[in-house]
């Protein structure tokens, strides 16, 4: 998906249809999010197949969407990959689980993600990284997009649990859930792609708690801590076990390298941005919010209306799933002032949805943001200006708005 959109032009909302992939890997929906945040807040389609939905796109109505359980709740299902097929893991799956159940399970894995806990890893972070890029300033051309797949796997496996040999295969399956329909990642059809995905990772984290406790003792891995946690008065069942170290798996490995590919290419598309953080380090921490509402890598989120409710100036009956768009939340100009503009001085970036809003908001986000501004201090630090050495590739999904190839050249950086 294009993030500096193109021309304007004439947009027939009557015939736009947010399910065609095409528009998401070689086109451009912001100004179609534009024209819709303007003349259709709610926006309903139905698909040729039936299934239909709802479409809301501005800032406020996105996080009202989000934030309210009782209204919109997300015990039926969350990505749209799933629209008209409810979720099976419902209120087993952390993310498809509504309070007071969700706040019971998240709060005590949440306790391990905080900001405060996780600054105890940046060290061990921090040289993960710079050996990530220092293949990248060997003058030969780079596909960052391609290698920072593998970024969260090299910085959150050792904190996961998860060893390295482990690290690619799991990095593709977590791909072919959120974009089963990309060449690079499918197996057979879309639905064969999530079915094989799901079931391996399911698999794949049942496995690790077996042998865990087979081995017995403890360690100061996340996945082991799951072991360990009580919602309620119970602990989890292994179901609930495997099902959230499932969900933990995606949330760790399908969004930040697509927020570093897009925000590494803005800053090529915009030389000066780029000298400017160089020449200011303190910077970094605003480009990173930037970089994230530009990106919105998790380009939408899906509920289902509790009741009939009225939002955006129009009705979405009892039942019915809503598309929460946070690529357009995150463009919205009453929140944004002009938001087609990346400015990685922006007053107010940190109001950015990128996370999510409400209670399901990114357990991992101050891992993600931590991790995000030491991959940029180093960066800026060791990297001279930093060229495309090809055309960037796009992947083909609705869902997860990042690319499969950007190729760079880059230098070392010269200090005096």
């Amino acid at each position: 998906m294009r993030l500096t959109p193109g021309p304007g032009r004439d947009i027939d909302l009557d015939s736009v249809d947010l399910f065609d992939l095409d528009l998401y890997t070689s086109g451009d929906p912001h100004p179609i999010w534009d024209v819709m945040r303007v003349k259709a807040p709610l926006h309903h389609q139905v698909l040729p197949d039936g299934r239909e939905f709802w479409s809301v796109t501005r800032y406020e109505d996105v996080c009202r969407v989000l934030g309210d359980h009782r209204e919109f709740t997300s015990e039926r299902g969350t990505v749209v990959t799933h629209l008209g097929q409810d979720d099976v893991a419902a209120g087993k799956l952390l993310t498809s689980t509504d309070p007071p159940r969700h706040t019971e399970v998240r709060r005590p894995i949440g306790a391990k993600l905080t900001a405060r806990a996780v600054k105890s890893w940046e060290d061990r972070i921090r040289r993960s990284i710079v050996r990530f890029l220092e293949p990248a300033l060997d003058g030969d051309t780079f596909d960052l997009a391609e290698r920072a797949l593998l970024l969260p796997a090299i910085v959150t496996g050792p904190l996961l649990g998860i060893p390295e040999k482990d690290w690619e295969e799991l990095v593709q399956l977590t791909a072919m859930v959120t974009a089963p329909s990309d060449p690079h990642f499918q197996h057979g059809s879309e639905a064969a792609t999530l079915a094989i995905s799901h079931h391996e990772l399911v698999t794949y984290v049942t496995e690790w708690v077996r042998r865990r406790r087979a081995a017995g003792g403890e360690d100061d891995s996340l996945l082991d801590h799951l072991m360990s946690v009580r919602a309620g008065d119970a602990p989890l069942t292994d179901e609930e076990i495997a099902l959230d170290g499932y969900s933990i798996l995606l949330g760790a490995n399908v969004t930040t390298p697509h927020t570093v590919s897009g925000t590494v290419h803005a800053l090529i598309e915009r030389p000066e941005q780029f000298e400017k953080a160089q020449a200011d380090l303190s910077l970094v921490p605003n480009l990173v919010e930037e970089g994230l509402r530009w990106t919105s890598a998790a380009c939408n989120f899906m509920r289902y209306a509790v009741d009939d409710v009225q939002i955006g100036g129009g009705t979405i009956p009892a039942g019915g799933a809503v598309v929460a768009w946070i690529g357009s939340a995150n463009r919205d100009e009453s929140q944004f002032p002009d938001p087609h503009t990346f400015d990685i001085t922006r007053s107010g970036a940190k109001r950015q949805v990128a996370f999510g809003f409400g209670p399901h908001f990114c357990i991992g986000a101050p891992l993600a943001r931590m991790t995000l501004r030491i991959f940029f201090e180093e960066l800026l630090q060791r990297f001279g200006p930093i060229e495309l050495a090809g055309e960037p590739q796009h992947l083909r999904s609705y869902f997860i708005a990042g690319m499969t190839h950007l190729p760079i050249v880059a230098q070392k950086r010269q200090t005096p």
